[in-house]
């Protein structure tokens, strides 16, 4: 009896709570002012915006096609996947790519394919030689983008350093400084120096000497970032939530307030300098010196290549890195992810055009970054001229990112960026180095896979006329009849 009086006024407790708290919802919705479903629609209008919010998942997981999704569509990340596992790029009953789209990328088959016995290792390239002290000998195709220690975790950039020096392939800091997880694995590691200077700043924020120098003792390459392609004209952006007691002593900023770096660099402000600032890093640290940036028309590699010819190649980037716009491992504003800048499409073949036209292009060595994560988009870039390839988002998916797109509010489900300790559990770096290593070297494998169904020994061999491009019509186009290789000229005057 007591027993049943007592389950019955928990019960009248929980039915009293429950409408109380309903009430409450009622009456906070029907008075605020900033939603207008929730003003006329109080606690049903909730429904709106908990499925809005369900939407992108349920799209994912149940709707979307495996070829529909943006950035990356679900038969995108589950070739990354199964390359990260080491179980191979085989599917059966045929591909699901349309090989009718505007864009697709068909490779010219060679009728006679290069035998297993005359195929050749893919040749290593030197970055600096001739014009530095410790030039820099780069062994990969494909190699770690730059993702700064703040936008990804501890465990990821971790993961990433043991990976890639399994792989032999370069990792990029990214512009929020050289953090000892960069160092764990004993990669190859080129620092970036971004317009905020994270890293190598003094106390007053400029570039420091000491600093640089002291770096120079741990990497193999220095990179000026001037833009990326998921926000040109922007400089990088931090939020404060994300902003860590260790990653603001790695950085040299304030804890807990958001990290976003100038627009550009306040000691460049013109090509003269940005060049004279190369020169004089690479004789001050001994290191091959390079430049990333988005491309959003022809005036940077022409006024480039005029005055390195003018004053001499010692003042000539050791390499360049170009930036689709669809690049984007991190936060970035929409207006200028969607907008700005060109794609790698059409930024890749126009600086390499430059460099042929000028003479500089084996001076110069160019790597193509933005959205190249698979074996046919890598080949393409070899093949309209690119020495390298860089990829962020690649190397994200073989952590395990699920692309939950919340890179920016340090609540990824997967560990990969956030500080939340809870959530980083899910990364176990024992398990998710071995799959970076396992993504890089599956990726180079492929790629000379291509390589040698067009007839040519090695990867370095491949050339635009081996790859052919899609029209809107339906038609495919050899991409040396779209891009014809230029004729080389002593000098090119500034468009």
């Amino acid at each position: 009896m007591v027993k049943d009086i007592l389950s019955y006024g928990i019960g009248t407790l929980a039915a009293f709570a429950v409408a109380a708290a309903l009430l409450f919802v009622f009456i906070r919705d029907i008075t605020q002012k900033k939603h207008s479903v929730l003003r006329n629609y109080p606690i049903v209008g909730r429904l709106r915006y908990f499925f809005e919010q369900l939407g992108e998942y349920f799209r994912q997981y149940f709707f979307a096609g495996d070829r529909d999704e943006m950035p990356f569509n679900r038969a995108t990340r589950g070739w990354v996947y199964r390359l990260a596992k080491n179980e191979g790029g085989i599917i059966g009953f045929g591909s699901t790519y349309d090989l009718h789209q505007a864009g697709a990328l068909i490779f010219v088959n060679h009728p006679f394919p290069v035998l297993e016995e005359e195929r050749l290792p893919t040749p290593s390239l030197i970055l600096g030689e001739g014009y530095c002290k410790q030039p820099f000998e780069a062994r990969s195709i494909v190699n770690v983008s730059g993702m700064s220690f703040g936008a990804i975790s501890a465990p990821a950039v971790r993961s990433l350093s043991r990976g890639a020096a399994v792989a032999g392939c370069w990792m990029d800091t990214g512009e929020g400084g050289l953090s000892p997880y960069h160092l764990e694995g004993g990669c190859d590691v080129i620092m970036q120096i971004g317009t905020a200077k994270y890293g190598v700043r003094d106390a007053q924020g400029n570039l420091s000497p000491e600093r640089l120098l002291e770096l120079a003792g741990h990497v193999k390459a220095f990179e000026i970032k001037l833009s990326q392609g998921a926000k040109p004209g922007k400089g990088g952006v931090l939020p404060g939530r994300k902003v860590t007691p260790e990653i603001a002593q790695i950085r040299g900023i304030p804890e807990g307030r958001d990290s976003i770096s100038p627009n550009r660099h306040r000691d460049i402000s013109n090509m003269n300098e940005l060049l004279e600032k190369i020169a004089w890093m690479r004789d001050l640290t001994g290191r091959p010196v390079g430049v990333k940036t988005a491309v959003g028309g022809w005036r940077f590699m022409n006024e480039m290549a005029e005055i390195v010819h003018r004053r001499g190649l010692e003042f000539a980037p050791d390499f360049l890195v170009i930036d689709g716009g669809e690049g984007g491992s991190g936060a970035a504003p929409q207006a200028l992810a969607d907008h700005m800048g060109l794609s790698i499409d059409e930024a890749l073949p126009r600086v390499v055009d430059a460099l042929i036209e000028t003479g500089l292009k084996n001076r110069v060595r160019v790597v193509a970054s933005g959205k190249i994560i698979t074996s046919a988009r890598a080949a393409w870039a070899l093949c309209t001229g690119a020495d390298f390839v860089n990829t962020a988002r690649g190397f994200m998916f073989s952590l395990g990112c699920i692309q939950a797109l919340r890179c920016h509010q340090n609540t990824c489900p997967t560990g990969v960026t956030t500080h939340n300790k809870r959530l980083q559990r899910a990364l176990v770096v024992e398990e998710k180095y071995l799959r970076v290593a396992n993504y890089a070297m599956n990726m180079n494998k492929e790629i000379d896979m291509i390589a040698h169904s067009c007839g040519v020994r090695h990867a370095r061999e491949l050339k635009r006329e081996h790859v052919r491009l899609v029209q809107a019509s339906g038609q495919s186009v050899a991409l040396n009849m779209l891009y014809p290789y230029p004729e080389p000229k002593a000098r090119m005057k500034v468009a």
